[in-house]
């Protein structure tokens, strides 16, 4: 049986040689020593005491100088404010070594002051700024960190004022009003000078991979790319205090391989912000063969996999989860995720509210246990944080199939929502599985939630749904193929709630009822087929204004 076998040399503390062994063959993979360049030969100490910002990013510029190569971090602990990547480099971060981030107060010192952006009105501070971070790059191309080292942003900030414009009543959740963030910070900028804010920021780059190493702590964002195109992540575990993921406005994206531990904010997620000046869609991404989850923070990676840690800063409870927006100017197309762990987390949320379309998106393969809020969540909204003129944002062409959730919490149904002026359209559900908690009462399933075509998107937006396992309102072609809903408690809703649908079907479909409830509860409802229902006999309905079965 053939062995490979990959064999690191250290040659003194300069250079490193990467040998392939494949039978009784040798192969030189990288076979120019000269190429590596150890931070500790440029004044680097690594003690974790000492500032090696310095001589970090004089590893960096020389090594760029001379048309590229690796910078090589050997074990020990690195500190540091920004660190200025450029292209052509690859950082090798080695077992044992940690890059860390200083702490402005205690080590006196500031990280790289944030830029002006002039579109900074449409998206939150953190997503318009990329100079304030531990590392970032704008403009580089055929860029690596690789490794098994780690980066830790203790000293990073995960504050993040809101746009720098008032916001209107109904653009925010409750606990973002009043240009508040989720955290309760305010948003006067000069509260933001000298703090890094980021673990990673990129911007308009390219041929850029991460991969092998481990991220804590990360800030706002552990990584922030934005216009960034051919990125692949693959092999991380990152267990940070707000973001892991923000994928914004990207083309050509690979996400393999990763555990992403986030239980303050999103774990992966894709946005489209105004951030460049222009709407640009995050477009070709794969996501795959990885696991999102809300555990404490360091909890994950420690192994110990606490979850004692009841909300999130937005007060709702532990997030974790992937997500498509809020940020969706540009819209989001050709989106594939496949086998996915969601675990104590938020589900998977598709959500565009800016004027950007979703477009393409398919999504298979994924098992969720403890799920916080909805399992699956659909949305188009009218926030329309954008330039004047800004479109209605569309969503179509969507397909999940291959799902299992249990332990999804009673107070949320997995929601389908558009708006009566652009209904979601074309979603195909097929071989999923929701076991519920349950215990919704009738009080619940009288409910009618609120519109709020402009609040911030979250399942919590509608309250408690009038339904336990799906509720579908303005939407087009919806079909539901051996989709089946059950609950561990009594529930009084029906297990679906149809309201503003057009060409809807079920096929092969069932559910647990309680004794006295229907399955099916309809308003405003046509061209309705309901076939080998395990409940229910065969229907085609052409249109009802309100009934249950």
């Amino acid at each position: 049986m053939t062995k490979t076998f990959l064999i690191i040399l250290t040659i003194s503390m300069t250079a490193l040689c990467f040998f392939e062994y494949s039978g009784a063959t040798f192969a030189r993979v990288r076979a120019n020593p000269q190429n590596f360049y150890s931070v500790r030969t440029y004044g680097a100490v690594g003690d974790g005491k000492t500032l090696d910002t310095d001589a970090i990013n004089k590893t960096i510029e020389t090594v760029a100088s001379k048309g590229g190569g690796t910078v090589f971090f050997p074990a020990g602990t690195y500190l540091s404010f920004s660190i200025r990547l450029k292209s052509n480099i690859t950082i090798y971060l080695d077992n044992g070594a940690t890059i860390l981030a200083a702490d402005p107060v205690k080590h006196k010192g500031k990280y790289d002051q944030w830029e002006p952006n002039q579109w900074d009105m449409y998206q939150d501070f953190g997503h318009s700024h990329w100079q304030n971070s531990l590392m970032w790059g704008i403009g580089i191309e055929n860029f690596a960190i690789v490794g098994q080292g780690r980066i830790d942003g203790l000293g990073l900030s995960r504050r993040s004022p809101g746009p720098q414009k008032p916001r209107t009543e109904g653009e925010t959740p409750t606990s973002m009003k009043n240009n508040v963030s989720p955290l309760g910070e305010t948003s006067p900028l000069t509260e933001m000078d000298g703090l890094g804010t980021k673990a990673i920021a990129l911007k308009l780059s390219k041929n850029i991979t991460l991969k092998d190493f481990s991220l804590y702590r990360g800030g706002h964002f552990a990584l922030l790319a934005t216009g960034v195109d051919n990125l692949v992540i693959d092999g991380l575990r990152v267990d940070t205090n707000r973001d892991g993921f923000d994928i914004d406005s990207c083309r050509n994206i690979r996400i393999s391989n990763v555990y992403v531990n986030s239980p303050n904010d999103d774990a992966i997620v894709l946005k489209s912000s105004y951030a460049l000046g222009f709407p640009r869609a995050t477009e070709n991404v794969t996501i795959t063969n990885s696991q999102v989850s809300g555990f404490d923070l360091g909890t994950m990676l420690d192994g110990t996999f606490q979850t004692t840690q009841e909300f999130a800063p937005d007060k709702d409870r532990p997030t974790g989860r992937i997500k498509f927006g809020t940020e969706s100017n540009g819209g989001f197309k050709n989106i594939a995720i496949s086998n996915i762990n969601f675990v104590h987390c938020r589900g998977l949320a598709i959500e565009t509210v800016d004027g950007g379309p979703i477009e393409d998106i398919t999504v298979t393969n994924i098992t969720m246990r403890d799920v916080l809020t909805a399992p699956i969540f659909i949305r188009v909204g009218k926030r329309q944080r954008g330039p004047g003129g800004t479109p209605l944002a569309t969503a179509k062409r969507i397909n999940i199939s291959n799902v299992v959730v249990s332990g999804a919490h009673y107070e949320y149904a997995s929601i389908i929502a558009g708006l009566a002026e652009s209904a979601v359209e074309d979603v195909r559900l097929s071989n999923i599985r929701i076991h519920c908690d349950g215990g919704g009462t009738l009080e619940d399933a009288a409910r009618v939630p609120p519109e709020n075509e402009k609040n911030y998107p979250e399942p919590s937006m509608f309250g408690i749904t009038p339904s336990y396992g799906f509720y579908i309102r303005h939407a087009r072609g919806v079909t539901f193929d051996n989709v089946e809903v059950s609950f561990a408690k009594d529930d009084q809703r029906p297990a679906y709630f149809l309201e503003d649908v057009a060409g809807a079907n079920f096929f092969g479909c069932g559910a647990a009822v309680s004794k006295g409830v229907k399955s099916y509860a309809l308003r405003n409802v046509s061209n309705l087929r309901i076939l080998n229902d395990r409940n229910v006999d065969d229907i085609k309905i052409g249109k009802i204004e309100a009934t249950e079965f």
